[in-house]
């Protein structure tokens, strides 16, 4: 066979469009990427040519450019497997949906779907009834709103109680957590004046009881969850009914950002207990702010719970129409309450819940069975089993650690950053985590029916 002979020049971009390697992709991808990658191919290669290189075969040029097409048309956004052991892992999506979540969102996502419209008059009607109704059969609160995450849920509700007046906040609630939230800044943008009580350490309710005899135009108290962080030692901070009942003697709101928002006791198996909705608002607050995708388990959202007197207040601010979600997250978090109704239904059906109750013995078997499919599978792979330690994530329980069970991955011939790399090159990825200088995949976070799937996604990657 005659080899293809080198080029004294580069080809033109529509010369090497007509290649075939490149003219067969053009029914599957659009033109525009082809035209791309090609482009991009052919600058390289002048770069390389002023350096003394040698022109390449036409070729090696197109299926260099055909590969790079493919991967600038790939979606970066794609399903992943989670190997991690952070069940909220806020990089990764945070809560995976339930299997009835994931039913609602795909019958609404197939056409048309009664956003805003009353089917029983035939007229408008509002956005998320169903879900607010659920949140007040499972929480005992008055009215609920809901917005498009947990920050937004805090600064709509200090924009419509707070702007241009001072709002309490405990020193040692000054907090920020991932992606640079920080409730002082939060404040800020929502034209609230920021008065801080206390110590990093220790906040008296005195501390508070001077700051609205000071601050007589005070528009709110805020309790914030320390969220992904915990102050231990020499701490105080008062509990809620206290703050609760000093609010209501100076007629200001106690407003709480709960920030991961259990609505069932998660405490037990190793978990840290979270306090949940129906007790804060149990103990007095007037309002409880909190996300969506988190301990609840559902699509992202922010929610606003409490007295019906200042959820309307909140809901009527321009901002709570900027802010609102979209069918697709109102879909699932409305097939994902009516699990709440038995508590030991949302454990079983929610992924999330799920996961943090998994017992040790059952991680053990699917470890051994990840294991044992690795080592089938993957050529010069050595798979063994190990005892590990997940995390809960998104800033909730940031000081437990999940007693579980990991596989933890060798290569005759790639070191533990290459073997990272070639697994989230798979299809679909498999993100798992270096430790001590070994590559190691948790199981817990590994949905039913996924084990197989991370043994064949690294097969396919080897053999690519």
């Amino acid at each position: 066979m005659t080899p293809t002979p080198r080029l004294r020049a580069l080809p033109a971009v529509e010369t090497l469009l007509r290649h075939p390697r490149l003219a067969g992709l053009a029914a599957e991808m659009p033109r525009l990427l082809l035209v791309e990658a090609a482009r991009a191919e052919l600058a390289a290669e002048r770069a390389r040519l002023r350096r003394g290189g040698v022109a390449p075969a036409i070729d090696a040029l197109a299926e260099r450019a055909a590969r790079r097409a493919s991967g600038d048309g790939r979606p970066t956004l794609r399903r992943v497997l989670n190997a991690t052991g952070v069940v909220l892992h806020t990089n990764l999506g945070r809560a995976p949906l339930s299997a009835a979540a994931r039913r609602a969102v795909d019958e609404v996502a197939r056409g048309y779907a009664s956003l805003e419209f009353d089917l029983a008059s035939g007229r408008r009607g509002e956005r998320a009834p169903g879900i607010e109704r659920w949140l007040e059969r499972l929480t005992g609160a008055e009215a609920a709103l809901v917005v498009n995450n947990g920050a937004a849920a805090v600064l709509v509700t200090l924009s419509a109680l707070a702007a241009g007046r001072p709002v309490i906040v405990s020193r040692g609630e000054l907090v920020e957590i991932g992606g640079s939230f920080r409730i002082p800044e939060i404040l800020e943008k929502s034209g609230a004046r920021l008065v801080e009580v206390g110590t990093t350490n220790r906040t008296h309710l005195r501390d508070y009881e001077r700051a609205l005899d000071r601050h007589r135009d005070a528009a709110l108290l805020l309790r914030v969850h320390p969220s992904n962080f915990r102050v231990a030692g020499f701490v105080a901070r008062p509990e809620a009914a206290d703050l609760a009942a000093l609010a209501r003697r100076h007629r200001v709101p106690l407003v709480e950002d709960l920030g991961s928002g259990a609505l069932v006791d998660l405490g037990g198996r190793g978990a840290e207990r979270e306090p949940t909705v129906r007790e804060c608002l149990t103990a007095g607050c007037d309002l409880v702010t909190f996300s969506g995708d988190k301990l609840l388990g559902a699509s992202q959202a922010g929610l606003v719970l409490g007295r019906r007197r200042l959820v309307e207040r909140v809901r009527k601010d321009p901002l709570a129409r900027a802010l609102r979600p979209d069918k697709l997250a109102l879909a699932a978090h409305e097939a994902t309450l009516p699990s709440y109704a038995a508590p030991a239904r949302a454990i079983a059906e929610i992924p999330a819940l799920a996961m943090l109750r998994l017992p040790e013995e059952a991680l053990e078997r699917r470890a051994r069975e990840l294991a044992a499919e690795i080592a089938r599978r993957v050529p010069g792979a050595r798979a063994g089993v190990e005892r590990g330690a997940g995390e809960v994530g998104g800033g909730a329980m940031p000081l437990v650690r999940l007693a579980g069970w990991v596989v933890a991955v060798e290569h005759e011939s790639l070191d533990s950053d290459a073997l990272d790399a070639r697994a989230r090159a798979a299809e679909p990825a498999v993100v798992g985590y270096i430790r001590e200088g070994r590559y190691r995949l948790d199981v817990r976070t590994l949905l039913d029916g996924e084990l197989r799937e991370v043994a064949e996604a690294l097969e396919r990657a080897w053999a690519r």
